[in-house]
């Protein structure tokens, strides 16, 4: 059995960025710091951080007065902003920046007198931070079928923007519906779904042809990490999707010859080299990583903030 490696997989530059400004809170304000919700959807990540005194909340009731608030990677509502600042919160916003932008353009859109729709899943906390820009005027749709029940005031005043980690197929129907039903809608300049989301799918796709199995390391709850299992699914191929080594089904490898891994923007790369090892138990002769995007990207701290060079245990 051979197992290749996805290239790239793992942690993206807004999800290093986001433990990194956790990790770095408690290292000069000491604990405990608060976090409104997962920091980033990965429990291995969050279970580290909380071991080091990092308090995860679901809304800023839970913070008590004159306490350090980190907002999560995926973004938050203004509201979530305007109570922090009326409570006097030390805040530190982890917003992932590519999030940022999309809600930079929803606010310029609604102020040129849009309406707006937002492709994304229900429920998720991006979709809630980003819909959370605009007192009105913004609607979601899941699905092409969304895109044809969805009613608007004007429809010549119409603009769409998309959650950040897509499936970018899954977008791509959807956008060509609204085009279709709008042609006037109008949309990003440059394209939502972020470089490490479309970079992680390309290099499943281009694995996909090459294995009999693919396994994904990441959490249930990890938009990005459910996409790159149904893009295996999508060309044909047997895929699932994993925490850790320990929910690897042994009964899964029978008969398969090659093995591909690969792991959501929120899976650090110490759990590939744990299933590695798993695998290897299992028979697995060879481990070969294959070509694939170069990243180099990198995003700065927030102010007051400044990243240490001491090697973080969430990406070893």
């Amino acid at each position: 059995m051979d197992v290749l490696l996805a290239q790239p997989r793992g942690f993206c530059a807004g999800v290093d960025r986001a433990i990194a400004i956790v990790e770095q809170a408690l290292a000069q304000f000491g604990a405990p710091i608060y976090v409104r919700h997962e920091i980033v959807h990965n429990s291995y990540v969050v279970a580290n951080l909380r071991a080091k005194g990092a308090v995860f909340v679901n809304e800023l009731d839970e913070v008590p007065a004159g306490a350090t608030v980190v907002f999560s990677a995926h973004g938050v509502p203004k509201r979530v902003q305007h109570e922090a600042k009326a409570r006097g919160l030390r805040v530190f916003d982890a917003t992932c920046p590519l999030v940022t932008k999309v809600h930079v353009e929803v606010a310029k859109m609604r102020a040129q007198g849009r309406e707006i729709v937002m492709i994304g899943h229900a429920g998720h906390p991006e979709v809630e931070g980003t819909m959370g820009q605009v007192q009105d005027g913004i609607y979601l749709v899941e699905s092409v079928e969304d895109v044809a029940r969805l009613q608007v005031r004007d429809p010549a005043r119409v603009a769409y923007v998309t959650q950040t980690t897509l499936s970018i197929d899954d977008a791509a129907a959807i956008v060509a519906a609204l085009k279709r039903r709008f042609p006037a809608i109008a949309e990003p300049k440059k394209a939502d779904i972020c470089y490490a989301t479309q970079n992680r799918q390309d290099a499943v796709k281009l694995m996909a042809s090459q294995v009999d199995l693919v396994i994904v390391i990441g959490s249930q709850t990890s938009s990005n990490s459910n996409r790159l299992r149904e893009v295996a699914e999508r060309f044909g191929v047997p895929a699932y999707l994993v925490d850790s080594a320990d929910d690897l089904n042994p009964q899964w490898l029978k008969g398969k010859q090659r093995i591909g891994v690969t792991a959501g923007a929120s899976a650090p790369e110490i759990l590939v080299q744990q299933l590695i090892e798993r695998l290897r138990a299992l028979g697995a002769v060879s481990v070969r990583t294959l070509e694939g995007a170069q990243e180099h990207v990198t995003f700065p701290l927030p102010k007051g903030l400044h990243r240490f060079t001491a090697t973080r245990a969430a990406q070893t």
